[in-house]
């Protein structure tokens, strides 16, 4: 399925961040397996928030498995200064890359530069970060919003319940083309509310890959979303 097609639907998309390395091939597929299609990629410098994570290396891991199953990579770079890194990452074989408004000066020129290289792109706002932000790259070919619905730099947060109001206003705001992305505290019990404030990429880390089976905790958030189950 064309990647814009994809963006166009309601997803569930698994964090890495909360994988297990030493397993990380075999925890993807089983999420891929059990209907996802999407896997998405935090990446951290330790600059724009206080974690490290991981690079480009990630990404090219993964991407024959994910691209193979008719899955996209989604890479959120919390990086300073994300223009100067996002080729890196689409030559990895990330699908869709999202930078935040408050890490670069050069929104549009970031934007760009991701959509010239391929991928389709996204822009992203922290909580304390108004939607609005986003008005000056929504003409420029904006693919993809991404709403933080926790601080970011850690998994395993609680979702800000004022968030959910800033989904309304944001979805409201948006072109119709354009994905909203919901990350940050979002598992079974909340991610319908975020489904609710018109959020239709929805971003979960450790409720799936801290779980047990990260098929089946894919499994019950999708069907909480009303994502039907794929044959």
């Amino acid at each position: 399925m064309p990647r814009s097609e994809l963006l166009g639907q309601r997803l569930i998309a698994p964090s890495i961040l909360s994988a297990d390395f030493g397993r990380l091939g075999s925890q993807v597929d089983e999420v891929l397996d059990a209907g996802a299609r999407v896997i998405h990629v935090d990446v951290m410098d330790g600059h724009f928030v206080p974690p490290i994570t991981f690079g480009a290396l990630a990404v090219s891991a993964i991407a024959d498995q994910v691209h193979a199953a008719g899955a996209i990579i989604d890479v959120h770079l919390m990086i300073e200064r994300p223009e100067r890194h996002v080729a890196e990452f689409a030559t990895a074989g990330a699908d869709n890359i999202t930078f935040h408004v408050e890490a670069t000066p050069h929104l549009n020129y970031a934007l760009q530069t991701i959509k010239e290289l391929g991928a389709s792109a996204g822009a992203a706002v922290c909580p304390g970060t108004p939607g609005h932000a986003l008005s000056a790259v929504c003409e420029q070919g904006l693919d993809v919003a991404l709403c933080m619905t926790v601080n970011p730099g850690w998994g395993a947060q609680k979702l800000i319940p004022a968030t959910l109001d800033k989904l309304e206003r944001m979805r409201a705001a948006l072109p119709e083309h354009v994905a909203l992305e919901a990350d940050g505290g979002i598992h079974a019990d909340t991610v319908r509310a975020c489904v609710d404030a018109g959020a239709s990429l929805l971003v979960t880390g450790s409720a799936v890959f801290g779980s047990p089976d990260p098929a089946a905790a894919y499994v019950e958030i999708a069907e909480a979303a009303g994502i039907p189950p794929r044959r």
